[in-house]
């Protein structure tokens, strides 16, 4: 299995091989999502110890999805409740801190701001506020998100250029980025950021984001709908890259110009949303047209980074082409598929 052509996690090979992760306390915030479960995975695979905090254990949790689920100790909590952050923290000695965990649903914020602010600003000061107080914690990678640049003028974003998301969703993330680095500033913790590109890849189970519901909806035969113009341009990056990324920077924690620093994560190729859709119509073999509706508002037209900075310092790459991880991922999609009778998980559709 690739992640990525990161130094750190080539040439492995041998029985008597011990990873860097082996026996490490790590504790995952968000491991029930998305991203987090294949970071759980992953590190289940390097002999680490996985700790995560989860405020309800749903059915389609994906811990369950990943068959990871009693492989991972889980305290049941909220992570904007500095006890129980606390408690997973110093209760199991974890050494490693993955803050993953966020309202990532970018309608649902426009909406309702204040629930995201909650997890995803004062979650994220309760994190590092319990990290600060732990005695055995080494290093703290903080997810923040392309989204915290907001609309810049100059393209790729680079990490020296300003936050100014402006909207609820990018502003929560600006906030949580700050904030980060703000611990390192004051506290010389051990804090890095990644502001990675629009992750996918298997197990992305909310169908309102363009990757998981564009191969739904091909796979099924039915008409994918496109509510902007279709030609804003993203960076699309594949989860086992990203995985390669977390784990990358986590390890290269003890070093001064790691810390208290911000990396993008991407592939550097900018994609449009018709461009997207025309690779998974061919891969799923449905020739149906998406309907266009040019309907979508307060939206950035273009937005994707520079990954110069992570792979000068960090040595660090993308593994996948677009193509190879959407391969990847439909295939993972059609298996799901087959093996899950329709349900409410697959209702609703189209793509912001």
């Amino acid at each position: 299995m690739i992640y990525g052509k990161a130094a750190t996690l080539c040439g492995r090979c041998g029985s008597d091989f011990m990873s860097f992760w082996t026996d490490k306390n790590v504790f995952i915030t968000g491991a029930d999502g998305f991203i987090g479960s294949w970071l759980a995975q992953k590190l289940i695979e390097e002999k680490a110890n996985v700790i995560t905090i989860v405020r309800d254990l749903k059915k389609d949790s994906n811990l369950r999805v990943m068959g990871i689920q009693d492989k991972v100790t889980i305290v049941e909590g909220d992570i904007a409740d500095y006890s129980k952050v606390e408690r997973a923290v110093n209760q199991f000695s974890a050494d490693t801190c993955f803050h993953l965990a966020a309202q990532t649903m970018v309608s649902f914020a426009a909406q309702s701001p204040l629930p995201t602010f909650e997890s995803n600003i004062k979650g994220t000061w309760t994190i590092l506020e319990a990290c600060r107080n732990s005695k055995s914690m080494e290093r703290i990678v903080v997810a923040s998100s392309d989204k915290a640049y907001g609309s810049q003028a100059k393209l790729p974003y680079e990490e020296n250029a300003h936050l100014q998301g402006l909207f609820p969703y990018d502003a929560s993330k600006a906030c949580a980025d700050i904030l980060s680095r703000a611990y390192h500033n004051t506290y010389g913790m051990p804090v890095a950021v990644t502001r990675n590109a629009n992750t996918y890849g298997g197990g992305h189970l909310n169908f309102t984001t363009l990757i998981p519901d564009a191969i739904r909806s091909t796979l099924q035969g039915k008409q994918f709908v496109i509510r902007s113009d279709g030609t804003y341009r993203r960076d699309y990056m594949y989860v086992k890259d990203a995985i390669s990324a977390y784990l990358t920077l986590a390890e290269n924690l003890h070093r001064k110009d790691v810390k208290g620093e911000a990396f993008n994560f991407g592939t550097g190729n900018p994609t449009s949303v018709l461009e997207v859709f025309d690779k998974i119509s061919r891969l799923t073999g449905n020739k149906m047209k998406p309907k266009v509706l040019g309907t979508a508002k307060n939206e950035i037209k273009d937005q994707y980074l520079s990954i110069e900075k992570a792979r000068k310092v960090l040595r660090w790459q993308p593994g996948y082409t677009l193509d190879q991880g959407l391969n990847e991922t439909v295939d993972w999609y059609r298996n799901y598929l087959i093996n899950k009778t329709l349900s409410k998980n697959f209702l609703g559709g189209g793509y912001k």
